[in-house]
């Protein structure tokens, strides 16, 4: 089981930046990706953001150039980092981590965190 808290939404100005920490709260072993994932209202959840155990990236093309996705030094917190942020980035962000058992791939979610961006 892996547990995951998600910290550092809030309400910014278009323009502005955010930084939103995961932490997960048992070891990371196995863990072969975690990644930010966004729901807006009336829409549905799409990837932000991937990041592997082995450091490889994957951005959703219309976050490129403004979001950065990085793993912490005790390997088991992500964070994303959110430059010129603009009005249709507002939604709830949620972390996911992937953990491989048994090499079947189990997904967990964190609760989510607002982040609100106004014009």
């Amino acid at each position: 089981q892996v547990q995951l808290v998600e910290s550092g939404g809030g309400l910014v100005q278009a323009g502005g930046s955010l930084r939103l920490s995961c932490a997960a709260s048992s070891s990371i072993f196995s863990i072969k990706a975690m990644g930010w994932y966004r729901q807006a209202p009336g829409k549905q959840r799409e990837l932000v953001a991937v990041i592997s155990s082995g450091g490889s990236t994957n951005y959703a093309d219309s976050v490129k150039g403004r979001f950065t996705i990085s793993i912490g030094n005790a390997k088991n917190t992500v964070y994303l980092q959110m430059n010129s942020l603009k009005p249709e980035d507002t939604a709830v962000y949620y972390c996911k981590a992937v953990k491989v058992v048994a090499l079947i791939d189990y997904d967990y979610w964190g609760q989510g965190t607002q982040v609100t961006v106004s014009s």
